[in-house]
């Protein structure tokens, strides 16, 4: 893991800012969701890019019954 050298304090709320630089690194804009995994003793931040819950394919889902499902799972379901 490297260190950006870049410290930031939580807020009453609980809510940190992170900087500008690794946002645009990251390509993460405003009203995007994070994921927040823990790691041992780390919190890692994600951005969230929802996939199809059978194969993990992140591209052609489509939303069903509020899971995300690929086109590719899908003609394999129908054809089953």
């Amino acid at each position: 893991m490297n260190s950006t050298g870049i410290t930031r304090k939580v807020d009453d709320l609980g809510r940190i800012v992170l900087p500008m630089e690794i946002r645009n690194k990251f390509d993460i804009n405003p009203k995007d969701a994070l994921e927040i995994f823990i790691d041992g003793d780390k919190i890692v931040l994600k951005k969230y890019e929802p996939c199809c819950i059978f194969c993990g394919n992140m591209a052609d889902n489509i939303l069903f019954c509020e899971k995300r499902v690929c086109k590719d799972c899908i003609s394999k379901l129908h054809n089953s």
